[in-house]
């Protein structure tokens, strides 16, 4: 029996169930605090320290985290919620411990020290939400579908964006034509713990090959590179390489370059020559053997005996890019997702870890030899200084700012609605240069089918760089390599050093991870044998096998950072998932991990998915498919998995609706009234869409959606629906529609000052500076707060504060009336209305008092305010027309909003006509239409159910005008669609000036709206204004009402004169006497320009002309 969408969907379910939408971030941290940590440890090891007469020896043991915790000021620690690291700007961190054993020459002591925080995600192993059911977080103030995958520092909420980057320790060849000649190039990014290497290898246009490597300031020729390395005679390098004849004639020009230099210490001292020139020859050999061991290749090995490990990498990598030249291999695609690599926060922490570490270890090794001085002997506890690991990681969550200049790397959590935080959550930054066209890294590649994505990514610089995970990728967390490459020894894979050389002609070449493992002679059971294994559990579901059959190469890639999708197995051209399973998932007998264990279900990678067939759904199944999709529409993200019959539309307007989505204020956390979000959008009656798509169910957003089902005419009336506004029913504004609440923090602390001075809350008394004026702080209480519910307009104070002076000058008088006092209130921004919707007194870290002051305004929509439809139909509100005028139908239906005709054609959002009759089929037969992309209820079915119902299918009604109460001759189409509200409202927007402030160095209006500034009246304006011979005006804006100024100039000298006090008139210091002075009208800015030129040891002088009579 076929199984049906349902079966798919339900498993879909499961999956969702178990795995979650961030799950990536949270095993990724998991993997970090249980594993990583302790190999960062394990790799320093510990310090020995010598000092005269003694010799210490520090051994690092285990370390351990402990529950997330505050330190209060008086030094109390008790455990901390999420909810109390918002509220109180706290860094939701957990103590680090470290045993550390101390040998004093024989004399051991052990102690277990504290040696540093680190930050807690949200959700993770170690966060104290993980522990409690949904009940119970909804007692303790949290919202229970909370999904975690971030941080709190300082209250904030930190996401870690997700980096898309090179994969590393791979070869890509590449070939290079931007000379005359092309160059044909190999390169590989050579990374181990904590240090990463870029090798390249080019053969150059006149046919030699060298070696880049870090520190060499020029290339090493490839021949004196594999001698240097251990590999003595040309036989034995032109054997590394290849034995097919024709690569090896590529070879010669090579060996003749390296032809005077024929020993392994020839080899190495050439080296030595080119990195410690003019050293003696011992230091010279000793630096080009560090070279080798350390720079060149580090993930093969740093020790001298990997030197031949080495060697039988850069042969393979020689073998590549002579094959390239010669056509028999082509360039690798960069942006194919097997050369990708995803760092998610467990790997961008470790590196940030480990570099604090250093640090930490650095600092000890200096506090133990300044200790050790001392009689008194050297204290653990004592030497150890938390604030190191601490202070480095929190500042760099905090800002963004990672190791080697990168930036950006946090961002603050999107938390407008459900949807933008899951997406947020979701995504992946790509390190290429916005600046740059990189067209093909922009573009979509056949790899991201069901892993990325198609519609999710902005607009304008970021387009292509900024991805998003489709709905059911996941993440590899990897598994240890070296099981991997012990299996496949035992399976019969003969290592590369013990290969004869009639296995190395025919044999395939097995890589693990980049690394050349060894050859086979049987491939295809090999490969085969591999994937059983895996399926019965035998091997780890993470690795993953592929066979390239044109090359002769087998690839196992075991690493983290893949993106991998399951895929449901086929065997005999029939599919594993048989309906008993099923039945067994939908009965919680069993769950997804147990499809993945019986080997039904398997996660891909992009490189073995090379070898796969896939069929699209169980009817195309063949005996030549090796898989089945589960859904074709989890190819789609969070975003665009929203979009109703997203398959009728255009695929630019899909993109656009994905970024609209996370615009619109929804229901963003059910504890938003205990939340202090600096702005937060709350929709007031948020309804369920009428036209659903399956996983809005697992993303949450039937529970939270963000937007309300509107009836819809598309009729082209009254002129006030032009270029994409909106006419909207006055009547259904007023009984609720697009109502939304908007959230504001204001918040000050009262900080203490160094001499005893600190903030104080009160009402500020009059006459000290800064003073507002009586009327701004009539609402404030005896204490300096306003209270709850109480209506503020712009000015208004809401937190009364004094501070002490700030600078030594204020303290004149200080014996006569004590310190000038300054009035360093809070209050509403100028723009801004609303009411008081809560206060929040508390203390911070340091113990000084925090308050935090919520306003809500009601936001009703008005004249200019955005709304869009789910189909990237955006459009501003042109007019609100009263109930009744506006058109209904026979059945008295008038419709919420009139949209325009014109806006279909070019658009092609078919998909939103689809949605309005599968609204208006859903409202009268009162169940919700299915409209998941590729897998709905047709368009035919609903236009029956129409017809059911005495209607048009097509969804034209007759209807009448409701200021004349005419028909309509023609009919029109009514339907019922989801609109959001986005947070782009006019209120927010809207700017007028006429007076106000200017800067205080040009005298010129200030900019932008929140300091009350001008208007720009810019250079295209002013061209308008000299095509139109307006000159009156144009002085009028430019002159007058900008910044005028009267200057006093010498018509003698052109200087400017000054006026003399005594003489009481204008002189010129010049002329002196004998100068006559007028007064001249010129801007600001020009005598601004003048003064500067005098301070440059110019003289600028005016020429003024005499006025034409």
């Amino acid at each position: 029996m076929l199984l049906s969408d349902n079966d798919h969907w339900d498993l879909m379910k499961s999956f969702f169930k178990e795995e979650g939408l961030v799950k990536q971030h949270l095993d990724s941290y998991n993997d970090f605090t249980r594993n990583t940590l302790q190999h960062i440890i394990d790799e320093i090891g510990g310090i020995s320290i010598e000092v005269p007469n003694h010799i210490y020896k520090i051994k690092f043991g285990s370390i351990e985290i402990g529950d997330p915790r505050v330190v209060e000021v008086d030094g109390t620690v008790r455990e901390v919620y999420p909810r109390e690291a918002r509220i109180r700007n706290l860094t939701y961190s957990a103590p680090l411990y470290l045993e550390i054993e101390l040998d004093d020459e024989g004399r051991e002591s052990y102690e277990r020290v504290n040696i540093g925080d680190i930050p807690i995600m949200v959700k993770s192993s170690l966060c104290l939400l993980s522990r409690h059911t949904e009940d119970e977080l909804v007692r303790i103030g949290e919202d229970p579908k909370e999904v975690g995958g971030y941080f709190i520092v300082n209250g904030s909420e930190r996401v870690i964006v997700s980096l898309e980057d090179l994969a590393p320790n791979r070869v890509l060849v590449e070939t290079d034509n931007r000379g005359s000649k092309p160059v044909y190039k190999g390169k590989v990014f050579s990374t181990t713990v904590g240090f990463r290497a870029r090798i390249e290898m080019a053969r150059k246009a006149k046919g030699m090959m060298g070696v880049t490597i870090p520190g060499v300031p020029v290339p090493v020729p490839l021949v004196v590179l594999m001698r240097a390395l251990g590999v003595e005679t040309d036989r034995e390098v032109a054997t590394m390489v290849s034995l097919d004849p024709e690569i090896l004639n590529e070879l010669e020009d090579s060996f003749k370059e390296a032809g005077n230099i024929p020993s392994i210490e020839d080899a190495i001292l050439f080296i030595g020559n080119r990195v410690a020139f003019g050293q003696v020859k011992e230091f010279r050999i000793k630096r080009a053997q560090t070279i080798l061991d350390r720079n060149l290749l580090p993930h093969i090995g740093r020790e001298p005996e990997d030197r031949f490990d080495k060697a039988v990498f850069l042969g393979e990598m020689a073998s590549r890019i002579i094959e390239l030249k010669l056509g028999q291999r082509s360039e690798d695609d960069k942006d194919h997702l097997k050369n990708k690599r995803i760092k998610l926060a467990g790997p961008l922490l470790a590196e940030l870890f480990r570099s604090a570490f250093w640090s930490l270890y650095r600092d000890m090794r200096y506090q133990f030899r300044r200790m050790s001085t001392r009689r008194k002997g050297v204290l653990i506890s004592a030497a150890i200084r938390p604030g190191i690991i601490t202070s480095r990681i929190q500042h760099a969550l905090a800002t963004g700012n990672w190791r080697r200049g990168r930036g950006g790397m946090t961002q603050l959590l999107d938390r407008t609605n459900t949807l933008s935080t899951l997406s947020h959550l979701r995504r992946l930054q790509s390190p290429l240069s916005r600046s740059q066209p990189n067209f093909l890294a922009r573009d979509l590649h056949s790899t991201h089918w069901g892993r990325l994505c198609p519609n999710e990514t902005p607009e304008g610089a970021n387009c292509g760089l900024v991805k998003n995970l489709a709905l059911m990728a996941s993440v590899s967390v990897g598994t240890d390599a070296e099981k991997v490459k012990r299996t496949l020894e035992f399976m019969g894979v003969i290592r590369s050093k013990d290969v004869d050389e009639q296995l190395r002609h025919t044999g395939t070449k097995i890589f693990v991870e980049g690394y050349l493992l060894g050859y086979t002679t049987t491939p295809d059971i090999l490969v085969n044998t591999f994937r059983e294994m895996r399926r019965k559990g035998e091997i780890s579901g993470e690795a993953n096998i592929v066979f390239y059959k044109n090359y002769n190469e087998i690839y196992v890639n075991a690493d983290e950072g893949r993106i991998r999708r399951p895929l449901v197995v086929v065997e005999d051209g029939k599919s594993l998932l048989k309906q008993r399973y099923i039945r067994n998932i939908r009965q919680e007998r069993w769950s997804w991990s147990d499809l993945v264990r019986e080997g039904i279900i398997e996660y891909m990678d992009s490189d073995e998915e090379e070898n796969a067939f896939i069929s699209i759904n169980t009817q195309g199944l063949t005996s030549e498919h090796t898989h089945m999709e589960l859904c074709p529409y989890t190819i789609l993200g969070v975003g665009a998995s929203i979009i109703p019959y997203a398959e009728h539309n255009q695929s630019p307007r899909n993109t656009y609706q994905a970024a609209m989505a996370k615009q619109a204020p929804g229901v963003y956390a059910l504890n938003y009234r205990d939340r202090t979000d600096t702005r937060g959008h709350l929709l007031h009656y948020p309804q369920k869409p009428l036209v659903a798509t399956k996983p809005m169910q697992v993303i949450g957003y039937d529970e939270r959606p963000a937007g309300q089902n509107y009836v819809i005419a598309i009729l082209s009336s009254i002129g006030y629906n032009m270029e994409d506004a909106i006419i909207f029913n006055h009547g259904a504004v007023q009984r609720g529609l697009g109502h939304s609440s908007f959230f504001r923090i204001y918040k000050s602390i009262c900080k203490q000052y160094l001499g005893g001075s600190k903030d104080r809350l009160t009402v500020p008394e009059a006459g000290i500076r800064g003073y507002h004026g009586a009327d701004a702080y009539r609402m404030l209480e005896s204490d300096g707060l306003i209270s709850t519910e109480g209506a503020v307009t712009g000015g208004d104070i809401l937190i009364g504060k004094t501070s002490p002076p700030r600078f030594m000058e204020d303290y004149r008088g200080l014996e006569v009336r004590g310190p000038q006092l300054r009035d360093t209130s809070v209050s509403v921004r100028p723009t801004e209305v609303g009411m008081v919707d809560s206060v929040f007194i508390t203390k911070d870290i340091e113990g000084s008092q925090l308050v935090k002051v919520k306003v809500r305004s009601h936001r009703v929509p008005e004249l200019g305010d955005k709304f869009v439809s789910r189909h990237g139909q955006k459009g501003v509100i042109g007019m609100l027309v009263p109930q009744e005028d506006m058109p209904f139908s026979a059945s008295g239906v008038t419709p919420d909003i009139i949209m325009n005709p014109h806006a279909y054609p070019s658009r092609m959002t078919v998909g939103q006509f689809i949605e309005a009759i599968g609204g208006k089929a859903a409202a009268i037969r009162g169940e919700i239409v299915d409209g998941t992309p590729f897998s709905n209820e047709e368009p035919k079915t609903l236009q029956e159910h129409l017809l059911s119902f005495g209607l048009q299918p097509g969804g034209r009604e007759i209807l009448y005008d409701g200021q004349s109460g005419k028909k309509f001759e023609a009919e029109v189409f009514l339907g019922v669609a989801f609109y959001q509200k986005l947070h782009h409202m006019v209120v927010d927007k809207i700017h007028a000036r006429a007076r106000g402030q200017v800067q205080m160095l040009t005298r010129q209006p200030t900019e932008g709206r929140a300091r009350g500034g001008g208007l720009r009246f810019g250079e295209m304006e002013r061209d308008c204004l000299v095509g139109h011979g307006a000159a009156m005006l144009l002085k009028d804006r430019l002159l007058e009402e900008s910044d005028s100024y009267t200057i006093y100039v010498c018509e003698r000298c052109g200087r400017q004169g000054f006026y003399d006090v005594r003489q009481r008139k204008y002189t010129c210091s010049t002329c002196e006497g004998k100068s006559d002075i007028e007064p001249v009208t010129i801007s600001y800015a020009f005598k601004l320009l003048l003064q500067e030129m005098q301070s440059l040891c110019l003289s600028p002088s005016l020429v003024l002309a005499k006025e034409v009579e």
